[in-house]
């Protein structure tokens, strides 16, 4: 009779290690990335031109889960177009499903300002919208995304709008 209580005991013990007692695997922290962006510049070039998102769960254990479907994500723009106008909020210009894609909706703009020349251009960006994603309460770092879905006014840039590569 004493053996079974010691078994018992020791069998309890053992369950509530097992089960890890509130210490189990835990999120530690969201990631959010854009899908193909190459060198951490990310544009997203010309009206209807789109750029996924992917939003990634890390655990405490190193463990990562893809979560994108079931973040919600936050887009706000910051500075101003070519024009010196500021960036309008979304659904304006920018459009984000719940699933992580953006696109580029109208009224377009140009983002976009050229300090070189039309042949050896020197882009940089004056305005974009900074995107986060939130899963569980965990809210990543923003992801910054200019756009270039007109043509640019700026007189000699011939309707230019950002660098060539897009994604």
């Amino acid at each position: 009779m004493k053996r079974t209580q010691i078994l018992a005991t020791l069998f309890a013990v053992i369950a509530v290690f097992t089960t890890s007692c509130g210490t189990g695997d835990k999120i530690g922290s969201v990631t959010v990335t854009a899908v193909g962006a190459s060198g951490g510049i990310v544009n997203i070039s010309g009206l209807g031109s789109t750029l996924q998102l992917h939003v990634t769960a890390n655990y405490t254990s190193g463990k990562t889960i893809d979560e994108t479907n079931f973040a919600t994500y936050t887009v706000t723009p910051f500075g101003v177009d070519d024009t010196g106008t500021p960036l309008p909020a979304p659904p304006s210009t920018v459009s984000i499903s719940k699933t992580g894609m953006i696109t580029s909706v109208n009224p377009a703009v140009c983002v976009w300002e050229n300090l070189g020349t039309t042949s050896t251009p020197s882009w940089f960006y004056q305005g974009d919208y900074q995107i986060t994603a939130t899963y569980r309460g965990f809210t990543s770092n923003p992801i910054y995304v200019p756009i270039a879905s007109a043509a640019d006014t700026i007189t000699g840039q011939v309707g230019q709008c950002g660098p060539a590569s897009s994604n």
